[in-house]
């Protein structure tokens, strides 16, 4: 096994890690996988190689899926009738329940869009729970997309090895 397909490897994992964990680029960094792979020249079982035409397919996906990580958990919190105060309070809450994952994230992230619509926004305990859920959703849809690429991509890594 060549040193680009470990790294390939590595970068699958660390693509499917950095699809949970906020902050890392999980996509991005399992699409470099399948770069590195193509630079190695790897082959399918039937041995036909990587083509140009199918890593370009996935920087597309990686792309769409990066910009929807962004507009996703804002389209949510909005349609639960949350403010953008809301939806960074949300990403407050993300980051600081980084410290006690996976509980922290939940809570952190319900608890910072609540917070935010509750006391900066002068909102009701309603209507600021209703912005939560919403950043909640917003997130694990986020999540959701990233996690189900980077796991077709180490798939295919796996598969052009």
């Amino acid at each position: 096994m060549s040193l680009f397909a470990i790294f390939a490897i590595v970068a699958g994992i660390i693509g499917i890690v950095g699809s949970i964990v906020p902050g890392l680029p999980g996509p991005p960094v399992s699409w470099v996988g399948l770069l590195l792979l193509y630079l190695d020249k790897g082959t399918n079982a039937a041995g036909d190689p990587m083509t140009m035409k199918f890593l370009l397919f996935w920087l597309a996906v990686t792309t769409l899926v990066t910009v929807l990580d962004y507009v996703v958990p804002a389209f949510f919190t909005r349609l639960t009738g949350g403010t953008k105060t809301a939806g960074r309070g949300a990403l407050v809450g993300l980051f600081l329940g980084l410290v006690f994952p996976p509980v922290g994230i939940i809570v952190g992230t319900l608890l910072g869009a609540f917070l935010a619509d509750f006391i900066i926004e002068d909102k009701g305990v309603w209507s600021s729970f209703k912005s939560s859920i919403g950043a909640f959703l917003g997130f694990l849809g986020g999540t959701g997309i990233k996690l189900i690429s980077a796991g077709f991509m180490m798939y295919y890594i796996f598969v052009y090895l």
